[in-house]
């Protein structure tokens, strides 16, 4: 019989690649800062080449997440003066770029949307925007995946009776359908059209 860890709501953590719309990675976990670490360290070994830019919501852990995971330690240098040495000072990567948006809702309806930087250049993330498929700060790639993972999964509907009754199976059951998504699902790119 399986455990009670096993059991209880879960939170599903998805990166989605804009420019390819593919699943870079996933998680199922809490929504906690120990997940955002795991799930970000992760990505950050998939990597290769430059940074991309990050784009979420507000919730915290990204950023706390980011900066943790794109960073140094860097030791002062000693003052030769007596007493405890000074910490080390943590040095977040200049090339880390990360914004948020923040959406106002009323009656269910979404009627204003802030966009901040956390991390990086303004100029320096305009022009990746430039080069990208949505030309501005936005989470829609992530939002329009969640959607076709709830349609190709009732388990990720929320408020129904479908749900999961058991975390290995629904990790078991989403790997399938991460697979079919990156590799069978045709992606289209509208900067090609």
């Amino acid at each position: 019989m399986e455990d009670i860890a096993g059991y209880g709501s879960s939170w599903l953590w998805t990166a989605i690649d804009a420019s390819t719309k593919l699943l870079v990675h996933f998680l199922f976990g809490d929504r906690t800062l120990e997940q955002a670490y795991a799930f970000l360290n992760e990505i950050k070994n998939r990597l290769t080449g430059d940074k991309p830019l990050f784009t979420s919501d507000e919730l915290p852990h990204y950023a706390e997440g980011l900066a943790a995971t794109f960073s140094q330690n860097v030791k002062p240098s000693p003052t030769g003066k007596p007493g405890r040495p000074k910490s080390p000072e943590r040095i977040i990567d200049a090339d880390l770029d990360y914004a948020t948006v923040h959406k106002t809702r009323q009656k269910g309806r979404v009627v204003k949307v802030e966009r901040k930087i956390v991390y990086g250049e303004e100029e320096r993330i305009v022009t990746r925007l430039a080069s990208s498929p949505s030309q501005t700060i936005n989470t829609s790639y992530v939002e329009r995946s969640n959607l076709t993972f709830r349609m190709l999964d009732a388990h990720l509907s929320r408020k129904t009776l479908c749900f999961a009754k058991c975390k290995r199976w629904l990790k078991a059951r989403f790997s399938a359908i991460a697979a079919i998504y990156n590799f069978v699902r045709p992606h289209t790119n509208s900067m090609s059209m």
